[in-house]
């Protein structure tokens, strides 16, 4: 705090004051540890959704199409905001009985395949401030204690993936892997969700290990997208030599 108060030349309570909300709002964290302040998941999240030329829905979207022409369910892109899920592109499965989905829709993340796989590599302040909004009962599979939440999550973190076996609606089961950066920050989550006669468990447990394939594959071309974004036009360098 005292570094940038100095560099912004504020006075330390102003700075202070300014970094608590700034924390509330998950832009900024601090180790409890050391004291220092970093940049939070919020500046990710906004940073990979609203660069115009590293937008995520146009890299993810031949990777959504092949899930959905391979596993014949509908396949969501999303980002955790706030406490909610909210889906960036919906792509509906081809067969007459499918879960009815839309870019914008806004689902709890506590009971949530997408969700539940963000959170699980988040910072465990991130994961409490979701809990302290409540977990209200959906299904009667929903989970109801912080404690089932926190032991779902570990699981999430040794397989990479998360389930939904009808925590948020009755006779519907999601299968979701998280799209992480460099960090191993989550910026996005991509699912399967399908009618549970369908999508069994052992369909998704099948499908979970291909899914997190996927994601991966979606964060290197969102990486590469970005790399190239900052790097220098050699022909511009080339001009600008030439000119000196």
């Amino acid at each position: 705090m005292t570094q940038i108060a100095e560099q912004i030349g504020m006075n330390k309570s102003t700075v202070h004051r300014l970094l608590a909300t700034l924390e509330g709002k998950r832009f900024v964290q601090r180790d409890p540890v050391t004291g220092m302040y970093s940049l939070g998941l919020r500046v990710l999240q906004m940073a990979y959704l609203t660069l115009e030329h590293n937008d995520l829905r146009p890299i993810a979207a031949p990777f959504l199409r092949h899930l959905n022409d391979e596993y014949r369910e509908t396949v969501h892109l999303a980002v955790l905001d706030d406490a909610d899920v909210v889906f960036l592109d919906v792509i509906e499965s081809p067969q007459r009985v499918k879960l009815a989905a839309a870019v914008g829709q806004r689902l709890p993340g506590f009971a949530t395949a997408a969700g539940k796989s963000i959170l699980a590599f988040m910072p465990e302040q991130n994961v409490q401030h979701v809990l302290k909004r409540g977990m209200p009962r959906h299904t009667r599979n929903t989970l109801q204690s912080p404690e089932s939440f926190m032991a779902e999550l570990q699981q999430v973190r040794q397989c990479g993936y998360a389930l939904d076996k009808e925590e948020l609606e009755e006779g519907i089961n999601a299968v979701a892997a998280p799209i992480l950066d460099l960090n191993e920050h989550p910026i996005a989550t991509v699912s399967i969700a399908g009618p549970a006669y369908r999508l069994t468990l052992e369909r998704m447990v099948e499908i979970g290990p291909r899914l997190l394939v996927t994601a991966q594959e979606i964060a290197r071309e969102a990486q590469m997208a970005a790399h190239l974004e900052v790097q220098p036009d050699k022909n511009s360098r080339r001009t600008a030599d030439a000119g000196a």
